[in-house]
C-alpha cells in the first residue's frame, strides 16, 4: 500500500474569517485586483480611478496589511504596496477542506440512501 501524503491541515477558522472579512469589502478587493499581477504601487497608483479618497485607500490597505494579505515597502518618501499571495493560498485550502467535508457527508447520505 503506497502511504499518501497527509494534505496540510486548513487555516483555522479565525484566520479565514480574517482574511474573508479583510476581502469582502468591494474597494479592498479591488485593491487586491489591480495588485495580482506583481507590481509594487503607490497609494497615489492605487487610488487612481476609484471614487474614494487617498485616505480611504490608505484606511482600506491597513486592513489588508493587518489581514497579511498586502505588505508595504518604503521606496524614498513613497509607500508601496505589493500583493502578498499566502493568505489567499490558506483561504483556497480552507474552501477545499470544507468542500471535501461536505462530499464525504453527501457520500455517506447518499450510501444511506441507496440502502
Amino acid at each position: 500500500m503506497i502511504a499518501r501524503a497527509r494534505p496540510r491541515p486548513p487555516p483555522t477558522p479565525a484566520r479565514a474569517a480574517v482574511v474573508f472579512a479583510a476581502l469582502g469589502d468591494p474597494t479592498r478587493l479591488a485593491l487586491v485586483n489591480r495588485l495580482s499581477d506583481g507590481s509594487r504601487r503607490s497609494i497615489a497608483q492605487l487610488s487612481a480611478g476609484h471614487p474614494v479618497t487617498r485616505q480611504a485607500i490608505t484606511k482600506h490597505l491597513r486592513v489588508l496589511e493587518d489581514a497579511r494579505i498586502v505588505r508595504q515597502e518604503r521606496a524614498g518618501r513613497e509607500r508601496l504596496y505589493a500583493l502578498e499571495p499566502a493568505p489567499i493560498g490558506e483561504l483556497r485550502r480552507y474552501i477545499d477542506w470544507v468542500s471535501g467535508q461536505w462530499d464525504a457527508r453527501l457520500a455517506r447520505l447518499k450510501a444511506l440512501v441507496e440502502k
